[in-house]
């Protein structure tokens, strides 16, 4: 499984974390029906240089900016083809330099429906076909008005999803999707702020988004290992200006190239451990961050719990 995001300056971190691996919102697998699989997941993600506009440059002021990640995440199989998906994550980020103290608490919880439309076996290869819709809004009232060490930007999203699996010979696969990310304004705690031009007024406009996703690699019941490419564009906004802070609505813009794994234990199959690794290697406005993670997650039959009730009953 894997978590999810929501600062942008913290969203190379959700982006990695969210796309580990297995049962997720990004990945092709489902849960079969009354099945849900749940557990704690932790990313650590840091970033030195960073790209003020087009141009990569480090502040001595900030020194490196880490971001920890603590979640619970589940998804339940309403059936073998409807997953719905949550994401609770508690943020905690940090300055090694200047004065600009770390913030943390709870960020965003993300909901998220995965429908599988098609599964057609063709030969030895399946070709599936998945629609997603969800959304985030925020679980607490956090501020995002300090970036880059806001936990999250306080803005509320919808989000609509196509994803296309291709599975061959039961190991080999490579899954693409392509994601449209709403994003509502946000208030802020003052009464004017400065873009590319002066506005008096509390409220932002925040720019959508896309996002794009390839992922793949070998996948098993017991094991996968798989590679990601990762791209996150900003549909407008305003780059930072030359030597200010970020803003919420600044164009964010990330490539990152990352791994996966998931493993299963054969004695055990309800028990898995996920982890994987990403680097940006492009971006805009971003810091150029490097992300690790890893989860455990339990599959509960709750089938099983039914037949054992319905024998009571008898």
């Amino acid at each position: 499984m894997k978590l999810t995001i929501k600062t942008v300056w913290v969203l190379l971190l959700c982006i990695t974390a969210k796309y580990s691996s297995a049962q997720t919102d990004i990945d092709a697998i489902m849960m079969e029906k009354n099945a849900f699989c749940v557990g704690p997941g932790y990313s650590y993600s840091s970033w030195k240089n960073y790209w003020e506009g087009a141009k990569k440059r480090e502040n001595l002021n900030l020194g490196t900016v880490s971001t920890q990640m603590f979640a619970v995440m589940g998804n339940y199989g309403v059936s073998n083809k409807l997953n719905v998906l949550f994401n609770v994550p508690y943020v905690v980020t940090k300055a090694s330099a200047g004065t600009l103290r770390g913030q943390s608490g709870l960020q965003d919880l993300s909901l998220m429906l995965k429908y599988r439309a098609i599964n057609q076996k063709i030969n030895n290869s399946r070709i599936a076909l998945f629609g997603l819709l969800g959304g985030s809004l925020p679980m607490s009232n956090y501020n995002a008005d300090l970036l880059p060490l806001s936990i999250g930007l306080q803005s509320k999203t919808a989000m609509a999803r196509l994803m296309l699996d291709y599975y061959y010979d039961n190991k080999w696969f490579a899954t693409a999707s392509a994601t449209y990310v709403y994003r509502s304004n946000v208030t802020l705690d003052r009464d004017s702020y400065y873009t590319d031009q002066f506005i008096l007024s509390n409220e932002v406009k925040m720019p959508n988004a896309t996002s794009y996703n390839i992922r793949a690699g070998y996948r098993t019941q017991w094991l996968i290992a798989e590679a990601v490419l990762n791209n996150w564009t900003t549909k407008g906004g305003f780059d930072i200006t030359q030597n200010n802070m970020p803003f919420i609505s600044n164009r964010m813009n990330a490539t990152s190239l990352g791994a996966n794994f998931k493993f299963v234990f054969r004695k055990l199959p309800q028990l898995s451990l996920t982890g994987g690794a990403s680097h940006v290697v492009a971006g805009r406005n971003m810091g150029q961050s490097f992300n690790v993670n890893g989860a455990v997650f339990y599959v509960f039959d709750l089938n099983k719990k039914e037949k054992k009730d319905k024998q009571g009953t008898n």
